[in-house]
């Protein structure tokens, strides 16, 4: 729970430690066995009821149910790949003949890319976004540019304009890819203008216009991240505009990197072609029926298979933005060795987590002015990410279990600190009974945090027929065994923690 502390906590016997791994390992393929068999027996049903897909290999069939990466998937056969990789070429060639031209050759190239798939009336609603928060920013007022921004991604929830720019486009994919884009740009333009209000940069509105569309339409970053702050993008760039390419270098890390990305994708589809774990949570009948382990086996999956999914989505963005000498957030680290609402935030997610601290976290006071003001400033944070995701009721409740997470972590973390509480555990408690307790909480906060983002991946149904199943009917039996397994989980993760 105290991410502070785990640097200080006493290494346990190696037999013990085997057992957790042992423990924690075993639980997973056992649960995501029993899950695999209940997709089999029903997957007739499953197939009549909610359309599985033709697998990669004949006689197989794969789970389409989860939105996010079925479209991602199809945008990257039809152009995204051949974009990303024009890029990739392009930024390898300014590299090595013309490293000076290479941030407005990469500009242009952004321009057209986003071009040729949202269109030009696309392009130009993106334009006037930055325009008009270009045109605010010049005032350096903070509060003015959270309006104009707030203003700005409001839009994306008024119907009437919507159908408008419905019918620029002739499918829904393409549609949404606007969306998408505007939300991300979103983030981009409220970093450029408190950047600029806090300290602009030393050039003439002409530059920083330059250095605004350059940063907004980045083509790695441009529609889904990960997040990365305008002045590490400026800095970056400026310090590598005249740096010169290695191509045995480059050819090298390309290489092991794509080969990474390419074992995440694949393991990604094998989970939806064994594990019919989207399309099983679309259905409430079949979430009444798993059994025990084939529902803790949901559960891991779902979660798990959101990592895997951002380790290809963060991966080959950040992949290229390397090889363009940029310093992209960490991908996301393994969920099931997560154990605090705290690491979740500042590990899965990082360029968001950063983006979070900087812009709202510590404007607002942060830890500075005393508990009061920092649950304000997290509960601000949270409730703008609820808000930027579209703040539907299930991410209201998502975003409130966080907070009440952190807030949690944060109080506990206080009072064990406290000279009394902090003496009385030194005196009774040993090294190893200490780090035995804190595994004990961690696993009770994990149980809480795989809620929560079974409430974010399913909606309100899914997290409250778990907590009916699990903490109502099987209080006595599910429970007391997964909390003993998510202690398991918490001493591998304080185990691997750096």
């Amino acid at each position: 729970m105290a991410s502070g502390s785990v640097s200080r906590l006493a290494a346990l016997p190696r037999t013990e430690i085997l057992i957790y791994w042992i423990l924690s390992f075993g639980s997973h393929f056992y649960s995501f066995y029993q899950l695999h068999r209940f997709s089999k027996e029903h997957k007739a049903g499953l197939e009549r009821d909610l359309q599985l897909e033709p697998g990669l290999l004949p006689g197989l069939r794969r789970d389409p149910a989860d939105f996010e990466w079925s479209f991602w998937t199809e945008w990257s056969r039809k152009s995204l790949l051949w974009s990303l990789t024009g890029h990739a070429l392009l930024s390898i060639s300014t590299g090595l003949f013309i490293p000076k031209l290479r941030v407005p050759v990469l500009l242009v190239y952004g321009l057209l890319a986003a071009g040729g798939v949202l269109g030009l009336k696309g392009v130009c609603v993106l334009l006037l976004h930055l325009g008009l928060s270009f045109t605010v920013a010049q005032l350096r007022r903070p509060a003015l540019c959270w309006a104009c921004s707030l203003l700005s991604l409001s839009t994306l929830h008024i119907p009437s304009l919507l159908k408008i720019q419905r019918a620029w486009y002739d499918t829904e994919e393409e549609y949404y890819l606007l969306l998408f884009s505007v939300a991300v740009c979103g983030l981009r333009i409220i970093s450029f203008s408190l950047e600029h209000c806090w300290r602009p940069l030393e050039a003439v509105g002409v530059v920083q216009l330059f250095w605004l569309l350059s940063y907004s339409f980045y083509h790695p970053l441009f529609y889904n991240g990960p997040i990365i702050t305008f002045k590490d993008y400026t800095q970056q760039m400026r310090r590598s505009a005249g740096e010169t390419f290695s191509v045995d270098g480059v050819l090298r890390y390309l290489v092991l990197r794509t080969g990474r990305i390419v074992l995440w994708w694949l393991t990604a589809e094998y989970m939806i072609h064994a594990m019919y774990m989207h399309a099983i949570q679309a259905n409430e009948s079949y979430l009444e029926s798993l059994p025990p382990w084939a529902l803790g086996g949901l559960a891991l999956a779902l979660v798990q298979f959101f990592y895997v999914k951002y380790l290809v989505l963060f991966g080959l963005p950040s992949m290229l933005a390397t090889l363009d000498r940029l310093s992209p957030p960490a991908l996301p680290r393994c969920v099931s060795t997560m154990h605090s609402f705290t690491g979740m935030w500042r590990h899965f997610d990082e360029g968001l987590y950063r983006w979070l601290i900087r812009y709202i976290y510590v404007p607002l006071g942060g830890s500075r002015y005393g508990p009061a003001y920092k649950a304000l400033a997290t509960g601000l944070a949270f409730g703008f990410v609820c808000l930027w995701h579209g703040g539907h009721d299930y991410l209201q409740y998502w975003a409130l279990m966080n907070w009440a997470g952190v807030l949690v972590e944060t109080a506990l973390k206080a009072l064990f600190a406290t000279s009394v509480v902090e003496s009385f555990i030194e005196r009774t408690l040993s090294a190893a009974m200490k780090r035995r307790g804190l595994a004990l909480l961690s696993g009770g906060s994990t149980a809480m945090l795989i809620l929560s983002n079974l409430l974010f991946l399913g909606g309100t149904h899914v997290g409250r027929l778990f907590w009916k199943r699990v903490f109502v009917q099987g209080w006595s039996t599910i429970a007391p065994p997964m909390l003993a397994f998510l202690y398991c989980f918490a001493q591998v993760g304080l185990e691997r923690a750096p």
